[in-house]
């Protein structure tokens, strides 16, 4: 058993609540006709990319609070919004149709962790449900996790006529992480 998870059981068998600190973190990313590979659309980033790259911030304050490294982080909400500036698509659903899916890609690695999902999303922004376990990051990649050393993948199916619009969506992803002891 991982020593992360140990530190976690003691806690929850002494029936104290572990501290916790929790902060909103938000990465941009496109989805672009031209870049239409089949049926599938995908982007990914650097989540240390940001400006002022709030990931690192997140961590970083997360230490300060609980005063070591976070033992355990949890994604508390999930927020896919399509930006004001894009062109050629008002609505989620005309970029995305069926199965869009959040990925954490470790650098070094490559293992990847599902993050989250949502089928079918319409509107300008939609919660994306969360599958994000921290406790199933390998032990090799949570020092990578913890340092930002992962990107940050969005993709689903696009839909139907997006490869031909000739549009650009700009898309955020807003995180909203909770870390433990």
């Amino acid at each position: 058993m991982q020593l992360r998870n140990l530190a976690l059981l003691a806690l929850t068998a002494c029936g104290s609540d572990p501290v916790s600190y929790s902060s909103p973190v938000g990465i941009n990313l496109k989805a672009e006709s031209g870049a239409v590979n089949g049926t599938t659309i995908s982007d990914e980033k650097s989540i240390t990319t940001e400006s002022g790259n709030p990931y690192g911030a997140f961590v970083t304050e997360a230490g300060n609070k609980l005063g070591h490294e976070p033992g355990r982080v949890e994604i508390d909400e999930l927020v896919l919004t399509l930006g004001a500036n894009s062109t050629g698509v008002t609505a989620l659903e005309q970029v995305y149709t069926g199965a869009t899916e959040v990925l954490f890609t470790m650098g070094d690695s490559n293992n990847t962790y599902v993050v989250g999902g949502v089928n079918n999303p319409k509107g300008t922004s939609v919660d994306v449900g969360v599958a994000f376990e921290s406790q199933d990051v390998a032990e090799q990649d949570w020092a990578k996790f913890l340092g930002g050393s992962f990107k940050v993948v969005i993709r689903g199916t696009a839909a139907t006529d997006f490869a031909t619009k000739g549009a650009k969506a700009d898309l955020q992803l807003t995180f909203t992480f909770a870390a433990f002891e």
